[in-house]
């Protein structure tokens, strides 16, 4: 492979020419020493103040600590290393906490950043390194092989470990104001959905009833095979909804499978605009989630896992308020309450149970009015958690540009100085 001028081929990769390559044993020392797993009686009081980490970063807090430093933490042993490709293998750690021996604690030797040894170590290929056995096993002989780019100065290091920190201050930034969000609108929904709170210009009292004075019937589809590739809603081929197509009060159409060939005959019922889907079969966590109905989906088929509510000629209700009951906590519990089913996996809930429920019906108007602000704050949250995955997007192309040199922070002749 041609590689422009100013870079070289190297045992990581395509880098710039002033860069070398070092191994985990140059830049870094190893702290195993301080590592000390939780005797019986500490495990009884673990409820503290300081973490508590292994392989997988912080497994929960203690009330002592057995290191107070900035060190990274290398997944050691256990099935974790499955998952390497997904899941970080290195995790930071700055302050007071405690250690178990299932992760290597490095620190950065003189001379070398240690924000730019972390963030070269987070997504780091270890399988080759890696003991065999029943039991995958990065031994500490092995780990010190592992290389990474190093650039000539520290500064650069630093500058590079700078702007990815600022990225990982972003995204924590939003994550806690998902978690805000998400917090709010669970308040939102139980004021709302219970009358604790009304909307301006609404007065009166709402009327209890059972969900069948609004629902006549709730359909099932049929039981058919699947192709095993995915399929995304729109494509015109018919497909047919998994039992994950519902959640928290959303539908979601592309979770779906391609229907196969000699199973299209049998299929029946579609999805319709302004009807709710529920899992009538499910987990004992699971059964019982719905999603509200946007749009027709006539390429999409319910199947038999799944019901389509039928309102009554007569009804009035709002069929996105009313997913927005069904998919609150305290309805949750109601739904699981008369779930029944020998296997501990797997429950259902029958028809007349179902519609025998109970609930208190605002008016029409009024639940068109909860149903929108809810549908606000839901936009709200899609809005946040699709600008937190493109920045953890863009992360990763950071990565790959400021670790490699294709994109410098520091100008070459400064390095060179």
């Amino acid at each position: 492979m041609e590689v422009k001028p100013g870079y070289k081929q190297s045992e990581v990769g395509v880098l710039p020419e002033e860069w070398s390559v070092k191994t985990l044993q140059e830049v870094a020392g190893c702290l195993d020493n301080l590592r000390v797993p939780l005797n019986e009686s500490q495990r009884e009081r673990r409820k503290g103040d300081f973490p508590y980490c292994g392989a997988n970063g912080v497994l929960d807090f203690v009330n002592g600590y057995v290191i107070d430093d900035d060190i990274i933490l290398m997944a050691e042993d256990g099935g974790y290393f499955d998952e390497y490709e997904t899941r970080p293998i290195a995790y930071r750690m700055r302050g007071k906490c405690w250690v178990n021996n299932h992760a290597h604690i490095l620190k950065a030797k003189p001379g070398f950043d240690q924000g730019f040894l972390f963030y070269s170590l987070v997504h780091k290929n270890i399988l080759p390194f890696l003991a065999s056995g029943t039991r995958a096993k990065l031994n500490k002989s092995e780990m010190s092989k592992i290389v990474v780019p190093a650039p000539t100065t520290e500064a650069e290091q630093h500058a590079i470990a700078e702007a990815l920190s600022d990225v990982d201050a972003l995204l924590d930034a939003l994550d806690q104001l998902v978690t805000k969000k998400h917090d709010l609108k669970q308040a939102a929904m139980q004021e709302l959905l219970t009358g604790e709170t009304r909307l301006p210009g609404f007065h009166g009292e709402w009327e209890t009833r059972p969900l069948s004075s609004e629902i006549a019937d709730l359909q099932a589809g049929v039981s058919v095979n699947s192709v095993e590739d995915d399929l995304d809603a729109g494509t015109g081929a018919l497909a047919v909804l998994k039992t994950s197509a519902v959640a928290g009060g959303a539908f979601i159409p592309s979770e779906c499978k391609t229907i196969a060939p000699r199973d299209l005959g049998r299929v029946k019922l579609s999805p319709v605009v302004e009807s709710v889907i529920i899992s009538r079969m499910n987990t004992i966590d699971l059964v019982g989630e719905c999603g509200y109905v946007p749009a027709d989906f006539p390429d999409l088929f319910v199947p038999d896992r799944l019901w389509m509510t039928r309102f009554r000629s007569t009804s009035r209700v709002s069929a996105k308020w009313l997913a927005f009951v069904l998919s609150s906590p305290a309805s949750r519990q109601l739904i699981r309450n008369i779930a029944t089913g020998t296997s501990g996996s797997m429950k259902n809930i029958s028809k007349q149970s179902f519609l025998a429920l109970e609930f208190e019906f605002p008016c029409p108007d009024e639940q068109t009015a909860i149903a929108a602000v809810l549908t606000d704050m839901d936009a709200e949250l899609v809005a946040l958690e699709e600008r937190s995955k493109k920045t953890r997007a863009l992360k990763q192309g950071m990565m790959q540009e400021l670790l490699t040199g294709k994109t410098r922070l520091v100008s070459p002749k400064v390095c060179h100085a």
